[in-house]
């Protein structure tokens, strides 16, 4: 009776184990890539007043730095999108897989930060 409750429950509990491995992988490299976008929002946020040409180039380097340093086997292929939706705001956008211990599992992060553009005003008195 033991081994065949055995048998039955076995594949049970290595689903469960492979369920575990792969949503805390899923959960680290969202992480990764929202950590990524926030910091390449900063940089554009702080770089777009005062470097009108450069600075989409300069907010794409710094999240794609981030994606290599904190996880790049688990971001893989990073599309990072940096735009101006409105005049004063300023967003990074990036797209990416994660990957997967789950044979035709295909998973897909988004993670999206904006914010204002900062702006210097001299004080008028």
């Amino acid at each position: 009776m033991t081994a065949i409750e055995f048998v039955f429950l076995t594949p049970l509990l290595f689903f469960m184990i492979f369920a575990a491995v792969q949503f805390a992988m899923y959960s680290f490299a969202d992480q990764v890539a929202q950590a990524a976008a926030q910091a390449g929002a900063r940089e554009a946020r702080a770089s777009a007043d005062a470097n009108p040409g450069t600075w989409q180039g300069k907010a794409r380097a710094t999240a794609q730095s981030y994606i290599q340093q904190l996880g790049p086997q688990l971001v893989l292929g990073p599309d990072v999108t940096v735009d101006q939706p409105a005049a004063n705001t300023v967003r990074v956008v990036i797209t990416a897989r994660a990957p997967s211990i789950v044979p035709g599992l295909d998973l897909t992060i988004h993670a999206q930060s904006s914010g204002p553009v900062e702006r210097f005003v001299r004080d008028g008195g």
